[in-house]
């Protein structure tokens, strides 16, 4: 939990910090706020977290500013465990 929330504290900076506005900017940080919450709650279950992971890889994947960011919070996701399958 530790580590996912200081990934997503970090992206949140470099993401508030980036100067370009780009279409989808606030659903990347609406959904780095979820994570936070969903984190700071102790209700991190991983479908939940994995959606949010799209939702922001999705709206942030084009702005390479971002992409080592977004990396530390896939591999702080990761490490709750593999993707359930259906």
């Amino acid at each position: 939990m530790t580590e996912l929330r200081s990934a997503v504290s970090r992206l949140r900076r470099q993401l508030a910090a980036h100067p370009a506005e780009f279409p989808d900017r606030s659903i990347a940080e609406e959904e780095l706020a979820a994570l936070d919450a969903l984190v700071a709650d102790g209700s991190a279950e991983v479908p939940r977290l994995r959606r949010s992971l799209l939702l922001i890889a999705g709206a942030i994947g084009s702005v390479s500013a971002l992409g080592p960011g977004l990396r530390e919070v896939r591999d702080a996701v990761e490490l709750f465990g593999p993707a359930p399958r259906d």
